[in-house]
């Protein structure tokens, strides 16, 4: 085998386990298209496992910024299968490789502790942690009008990011993060104890879901900007998380309970449908 074809390799296996709600979006690509969007998720899921890694938070931070520069040397790293891959797969195709440093600067928002006293305030967060996913994954679609389907693909990973945040409350407070705005919890009168699963806090998160929902509704608008295969992809990744996100929306003091997800036959189900929707 190639170094080239073990990196996509590699990169495929991280991304089959480590991102089962993408994946099945991805499936729904061509190989070379899938190959680059696997080496994509590769590299953002490293520079997000440093961010939720137990290392002291300079060394975060030290971690980020080796990141950064081998980013910036990836025609002369060789000994990266993430990096070998990603560096074809940008000679192939029009990926923003800068937005990596944008999702860096988010985690590192992440290690600082940062916390957000109004939506307005989050946003740049969501923007630079997954609206750049949305960025980068576009230059692997093919689009008619890339300016403006880069707008709404960073939308559209605004709508992803915060979806994640509902799902994942329970888990962040147990590690110190709040990424609920401090006007809203305010405005509900809330306390952020996970065990309060009647009363206001479920009627902030309903509250939040609302939000996301309509971030999709936004962000969605990108799927006729896409090709058959693109809009498949990307129609079974939103599919899969504005279900769960509906499920949230139904029963907000699941997610106090735990992380809330889709049974396989579900998000099989919902990939079927996005490919059948994009003929």
């Amino acid at each position: 085998m190639k170094p080239t074809e073990w990196a996509y390799a590699y990169c495929r296996e991280v991304t089959r386990k480590e991102a089962a709600n993408f994946y099945y979006g991805i499936r729904l690509l061509p190989r070379e298209r899938r190959g680059a969007l696997c080496a994509i998720y590769a590299l953002a899921r490293r520079i997000d496992d440093i961010g939720d890694g137990t290392f002291p938070t300079e060394e975060k931070h030290r971690r980020l910024e080796w990141e950064r520069d081998r980013l910036a040397s990836i025609g002369t790293v060789y000994d990266d299968p993430v990096l070998v891959a990603l560096r074809d797969a940008s000679s192939r195709y029009p990926i923003p490789l800068d937005a990596f440093g944008d999702l860096i600067d988010g985690v590192a928002m992440d290690v600082r502790g940062t916390s957000y006293e109004t939506f307005a305030d989050l946003l740049p967060y969501c923007r630079r942690v997954a609206g750049s996913i949305g960025r980068l994954s576009l230059g692997v679609f093919e689009a008619t009008d890339r300016e403006s389907a880069s707008v709404l693909a960073d939308d559209l990973g605004v709508a992803f990011q915060l979806t994640n945040i509902l799902r994942d409350v329970r888990e962040d407070l147990a590690r110190g993060r709040v990424y609920l705005p401090a006007e809203d919890i305010e405005r509900f009168g809330c306390t952020l104890d996970p065990d309060a699963q009647t009363g206001p806090l479920p009627e902030l998160i309903r509250f939040e879901a609302d939000r996301a929902s309509a971030w999709f509704d936004a962000g969605l608008r990108l799927l006729p900007l896409l090709d058959r295969q693109s809009a498949a992809c990307v129609g079974a990744m939103a599919g899969i998380y504005r279900r769960l996100l509906g499920r949230i929306e139904r029963r907000p003091e699941l997610v106090l309970r735990g992380r809330v997800s889709l049974p396989t036959w579900e998000k099989g189900w919902v990939a079927v449908r996005s490919l059948t929707a994009a003929t």
